[in-house]
C-alpha cells in the first residue's frame, strides 16, 4: 500500500482541553460524549453497537483495523458510534475471512475517525474528570467548534433509543420453535436475538414506543427489554410496558438499558455515573451462586445499589467487583430479573451465557 498522507485534525473536549492528531478518511466534524472502552478486540461488535449512539468512542486498545472487517461481526444494521478516537490506526489488515478494510468500512459508513491522538492521556484526562461532551474536526478552527460544542445537549436527559429502534416490528428466528418471545427493542443487538432464537425462541421485535397491548397481541410465552444508548429516564412507554408485564407476573427479562427501565417502572433511581463501563473484562459477582463472570460491559447510566437494598420486593443477584455498583437484580415474588451487562456477548468463555437459559427455565416453569 502507498504512504497515506493524513490531515491534522484535533479533539476538543467541552472544558477547552485540546489533543491533537490525523484524520482516517472522510474530513468534517462530528460531536458527542466522548468515552472510552477498554477492549483488546471486537472493535466492529463495539461500533455498531447500538448502545453506544451518540458517543465519540475512544478505543484504548494501541492498534485499531488491523484484521479488518466481516459482515458477520456487526450487531446492527450500521455504526452507530458518532466517531472514533485512536492511537494507531491499520490501513492494512490481515485475516483471511476479512471482507474490507476498516478505512473503507468508516469512509462508505460517512464515520468521521481520528488518529495519533494519545489515547492514555485522554483516558487518564477523563478518569479525572469525568465523561463530557466533545468534538473531533479536521476543521482547525477552535473558536467555532467550542460555539458549536456548547450546542450538543449532555447525555443526561437525553432519549436516544428512538433513534436506533426499529420503525415497524419484525421477527427473528423460526416460527415453529417452541416458544414466543416479545421483544422492545430500545437499541437491540443482533447477538441477544441470536442467543435467544438458539435456544427455541420465535421473537417478534417491537418499536421503542410499542404498548403492552401491542405486545402482548403476539401471545408470547415471554418478554424481553433490550439494551440501547442515552437516559433510561425519558422511557415513560417503556416503563409502563415493564410495569404491566410485572403486574400480570409474566416472564420477563431486561439486559442494560431493559434493566434500568425495569429498576425506574419500579421507583428505583438511577443514575448517570462519573465515566462508565465499557470494556470485555469487568469482573462481577453472582451473589447468588458465589461465582465470578468476567463480563462485557457498556453503560454511563446504573441502578442505585443502595435502593435496590431497601426495596422489598428486589433483591441483588449481581455486584460489580471493580467499584461494587449493582450489576444484576430479580424480583422476590415476580418472574422478574435483569442485568447490567451483556451476557450475549461472552467475551472469552460464556461466563454468562447461562442468563438466557434462566430466562427459559422461568418461561417453562410459568407455562406448567
Amino acid at each position: 500500500m502507498k504512504y497515506k498522507q493524513q490531515k491534522k485534525a484535533i479533539l476538543l473536549l467541552a472544558d477547552g482541553t485540546i489533543f491533537e492528531g490525523k484524520s482516517i478518511g472522510i474530513d468534517g466534524t462530528a460531536f458527542g460524549e466522548i468515552c472510552y472502552n477498554t477492549g483488546m478486540t471486537g472493535y466492529q461488535e463495539v461500533f455498531t453497537d447500538p448502545s453506544y449512539f451518540g458517543q465519540l468512542m475512544l478505543t484504548t486498545n494501541a492498534h485499531i483495523g488491523n484484521y479488518g472487517i466481516n459482515v458477520d461481526e456487526v450487531e446492527s444494521d450500521s455504526i452507530k458510534i458518532s466517531g472514533l478516537v485512536c492511537k494507531n490506526f491499520s490501513f492494512n489488515y490481515s485475516r483471511v475471512n476479512a471482507q474490507d478494510s476498516l478505512e473503507n468500512y468508516f469512509e462508505k459508513e460517512n464515520v468521521m475517525a481520528i488518529s495519533d491522538i494519545d489515547t492514555r492521556a485522554v483516558v487518564s484526562y477523563i478518569r479525572d474528570k469525568g465523561a463530557m461532551n466533545a468534538v473531533i474536526s479536521t476543521n482547525l478552527d477552535i473558536e467555532s467548534l467550542k460555539q458549536q460544542l456548547i450546542a450538543v445537549p449532555d447525555m443526561k436527559g437525553l432519549e436516544l433509543a428512538s433513534e436506533v429502534s426499529t420503525k415497524d416490528p419484525y421477527f427473528y428466528g423460526d416460527e415453529n420453535a417452541p416458544f414466543k418471545i416479545s421483544a422492545l427493542d430500545i437499541g437491540i443487538k443482533k447477538n441477544i436475538l441470536r442467543n435467544l432464537a438458539k435456544r427455541g425462541c420465535y421473537i417478534k421485535v417491537f418499536p421503542y414506543n410499542a404498548t403492552f397491548k401491542e405486545m402482548e397481541a403476539f401471545n408470547p410465552d415471554g418478554y424481553f427489554l433490550s439494551n440501547g444508548p442515552g437516559d433510561p429516564t425519558p422511557l415513560k412507554e417503556a416503563q409502563e410496558v415493564a410495569k404491566e408485564i410485572i403486574k400480570q407476573n409474566l416472564p420477563l427479562f431486561g439486559i442494560c438499558l431493559g434493566h434500568q427501565v425495569i429498576a425506574l417502572a419500579n421507583g428505583i433511581e438511577i443514575y448517570k455515573m462519573h465515566n462508565g463501563h465499557r470494556g470485555i473484562n469487568h469482573p462481577v459477582k453472582n451473589m447468588i451462586t458465589g461465582k465470578g463472570e468476567i463480563t462485557s460491559q457498556n453503560h454511563g447510566f446504573v441502578v442505585s445499589k443502595e435502593a435496590v437494598e431497601k426495596h422489598q420486593d428486589f433483591e441483588i443477584t449481581h455486584v460489580h467487583l471493580n467499584d461494587n455498583t449493582l450489576a444484576g437484580m430479580r424480583m422476590k415474588n415476580k418472574n422478574c430479573f435483569s442485568v447490567q451487562y451483556h451476557p450475549e456477548a461472552s467475551p472469552g468463555p460464556h461466563d454468562s451465557s447461562y442468563l438466557f437459559d434462566q430466562f427459559i427455565e422461568n418461561i417453562k416453569a410459568s407455562m406448567q
